[in-house]
Formats: C-alpha cells, sequence, structure tokens
C-alpha cells in the first residue's frame, strides 16, 4: 500500500472518530458544503493541541522533568540535565563547559549513567548556560530580576532560601524546609581542578551578564537561610534551572 493510501485512511480516521469524541468538531468546518482537505487539515488543528498546566511533567531531551509553581512562575523543579559533551580538568570564559561533579571522563554516555547526574544534573559554565537547547521550546534560564521575582515572593532574600532548599542532601543538618518545592540541591560548583562544596552550596546561573566576563548568579548555603545573590567569572561551572516564558 502506498504512502498516499495509509495517509488518506489515516485521515479519513480521524474524520470518522471525530463524531465519537468529547470535542464539539463539525467536518464542514469551512461551510462550503463539502468536506474536503481543508476541513480535514482544520479537524487535523483540533487535534494534537495538548494544554500544559504549570505541575506537569515536561519531557526533553529524553528525561521528564517535574516542574511547580511558585507565585505566578512555573518553574523546573529539579536541574537541568543537558549534556551534549562532558569536560573535566579545563575552563573557559568563551567556550561552552559541561561538567558532571566527580566525573572526570569525557564520554557522555557514562557521565549520564552516573549518579550524581541523576540526581544533581549537570553543572554547566555560563556560555553553556546559555545555549539556545538547554532548556525546551516555551523556556528559557532566568534572568536576574525573574530570580529577584522567585526570592522575593518567598519573604526576600533573607529567609527564602530556607523555602528553597530540599529537605535532604545538606551536609550538617543543613536542610530547609522546600515550602517553594523549588528544591534545591547541595550540587557544588566546578572549575579545572575539580568539583567543589558539594553538600554544602548550589548555585544556579541567571542569563544576566555583569560587566564583559562575569555573569549573576543566585546560590545557597547549609549555613543561612538567605539567597546569596552575586556575581562571579562565568568559567564556573553552576547548576541551572528552566523558567516557563
Amino acid at each position: 500500500m502506498s504512502m498516499k493510501n495509509l495517509t488518506s485512511i489515516f485521515l479519513a480516521t480521524l474524520l470518522l472518530s471525530a463524531s465519537f469524541s468529547a470535542q464539539t468538531l463539525y467536518h464542514d468546518s469551512n461551510s462550503d458544503g463539502c468536506v474536503g482537505l481543508d476541513d480535514m487539515l482544520q479537524l487535523l488543528s483540533e487535534f494534537g493541541s495538548c494544554v500544559f498546566n504549570c505541575g506537569d511533567a515536561i519531557s526533553y531531551d529524553g528525561y521528564e522533568y517535574s516542574t511547580v509553581l511558585i507565585g505566578g512562575q512555573c518553574w523546573f523543579s529539579e536541574n537541568c540535565r543537558y549534556l551534549p559533551s562532558v569536560n573535566s580538568g579545563i575552563e573557559s570564559n568563551i567556550d561552552p563547559i559541561y561538567y558532571v561533579y566527580d566525573y572526570e571522563g569525557t564520554n557522555v554516555v557514562s557521565a549520564k549513567a552516573s549518579v550524581n547526574y541523576t540526581t544533581y544534573g549537570v553543572l554547566y559554565n555560563w556560555t553553556a548556560v546559555m545555549s539556545d537547547s538547554i532548556c525546551p521550546n516555551g523556556w528559557h534560564i532566568p534572568a536576574d530580576e525573574e530570580w529577584l521575582v522567585l526570592a522575593n515572593f518567598l519573604g526576600g532574600v533573607i529567609v527564602a532560601g530556607e523555602a528553597m532548599k530540599s529537605t535532604s542532601g545538606w551536609d550538617n543538618n543543613g536542610n530547609g524546609s522546600n515550602s517553594s518545592g523549588f528544591t534545591g540541591l547541595p550540587g557544588g560548583y566546578a572549575l579545572s581542578g575539580g568539583s567543589f562544596f558539594f553538600g554544602v552550596n548550589g548555585n544556579w546561573w541567571s542569563s544576566s551578564p555583569a560587566g564583559t566576563t562575569s555573569a549573576w548568579y543566585y546560590g545557597l548555603n547549609i549555613y543561612y537561610s538567605e539567597v546569596n545573590r552575586d556575581n562571579l567569572d562565568r568559567f564556573y561551572g553552576f547548576s541551572a534551572r528552566c523558567l516557563k516564558d
């Protein structure tokens, strides 16, 4: 059977199934007295329209990300895992660099098989985190002011950290309440010399530059309930989160 015939059968099946669907669909959508190609295309546009509600999981790059509504913002509630390559022992302000905590090889498949990748995601330098591919369509790396909206909704930067930190994983009983659902994990950071402060702090890049070689980031720490807003050189490897457009 030819592809053309298969396509015709598929479209005809859709037209017939419309009368049994919960949707109110009219076969002659353009009211020209004939059910033709235009009507089929209109019917196809009615099907396949997926409605996303924040809190639903979103599938991207082979992974199902959980999401959470905090105030009026819809966030990933876990760290980004986009990993086109993996590096260790190098750093750059210019080229994209991707680290997985405590992984020293260059094999992406092996890096993705590690427990730290599964739990904490990827550590990115700022160039890597600004890649168009890191977030799904309709999502983006939040700007400095969008991070501030989050912190202010949770009571301000002085206290928001308690609501953002996960309830487990932090050293020395430094866990938070995670009342926001953000689930901030202590993934530390990475440089050419290795990964540091795992279990002690978690840091997330914003998309906002600070001068020509630095960028703004937000950090959580075991010792404080505040959110640290600061800027550092772009070669640091920090975690990343996506925010709905």
